[in-house]
């Protein structure tokens, strides 16, 4: 399997590409990576240096795999941090451009806007491409509750609710909307859900709340789940393989006491993880 995938990167830590492109290689996918940014660091820290690429220099790298002849075997694009509207359509294009050469690819999008607490932390004029371009075009959407609630323009407060979001988001374009992180009104204090929408069913798994502040874990999540859905075309599958695999992951970083997640430390829950977690209708 070949996967472009196309969203921000830091040298230092693990975040955007830095998170998503190993553990999908440990899953023995081909990934070929472009990145969106090139930081040293991702912003959390509060200082960082690096610079935000245009569309154009997307464009440029996409045209050079194309000139390689290997557009038709992209079996999927993943796409998630964008620095601007304008590398969000080169995104697009770029969607385009390989579903012209193989019309059986798949699109993931996850579509980074900001998060519960933070608010929107993105550039202006990306929260709107995200809603009214990107997420239209995507087989596959991954966003966290707050990004639900954005997308869909709908609360999110009861699992009802959230179903009725993610049908929302589903009748824009996507297929399968993927909710990382739910904390409703039915999620014990010491549990976070996970929900998945495909074909008008619903599935959640549930794991343990754990007392970390980290950066990437959706990054990974979207990759994980992204290649777990390509693979068996279930997102009921593809979320019982991916839940356990991330909670192994900031477990391990928990307890660890780590500020960036253990993706390489860590990289057994990518293919045997330690704890698994039923997957419910609901």
């Amino acid at each position: 399997m070949n996967i472009l995938s196309i969203q921000s990167h830091v040298a230092y830590g693990h975040v955007g590409n830095a998170s998503a492109v190993f553990p999908m290689q440990r899953l023995g996918v081909e990934v070929w990576p472009i990145h969106t940014v090139q930081f040293s660091n991702h912003t959390g820290y509060g200082s960082w240096r690096g610079r935000v690429y245009d569309g154009p220099s997307i464009s440029e790298l996409v045209e050079g795999i194309a000139e390689r002849g290997v557009l038709g075997a992209c079996d999927g694009v993943l796409s998630g941090y964008m620095g601007s509207a304008e590398i969000g359509e080169a995104i697009g294009a770029a969607v385009a451009r390989v579903r012209a050469a193989n019309p059986a690819t798949l699109y993931c999008c996850d579509p980074v806007i900001g998060d519960v607490g933070r608010g929107i932390f993105v550039r202006p004029g990306v929260p709107e491409f995200m809603r009214d371009h990107a997420v239209p075009a995507a087989d596959i959407v991954t966003p966290n509750q707050f990004e639900l609630d954005f997308l869909s323009g709908l609360p999110s407060a009861t699992i009802a609710e959230a179903k009725r979001a993610v049908a929302a988001v589903q009748a824009r374009g996507p297929r399968v909307v993927l909710v990382t992180s739910l904390h409703t009104a039915e999620t014990p204090p010491d549990a976070i859900d996970l929900l998945v929408g495909e074909a008008g069913a619903f599935w959640r798994l549930r794991t343990p709340r754990l007392a970390l502040d980290v950066n990437g874990a959706g990054d990974a999540s979207a990759a994980l789940f992204f290649v777990h859905y390509a693979r068996t075309r279930s997102a009921a599958e593809a979320l019982g393989a991916m839940g356990p695999s991330i909670f192994g992951l900031l477990r391990r970083t928990a307890e660890a006491g780590s500020r960036e997640i253990l993706t390489v430390e860590a990289q057994d829950e990518f293919v045997a993880p330690s704890q698994v977690f039923p997957v419910e209708a609901v």
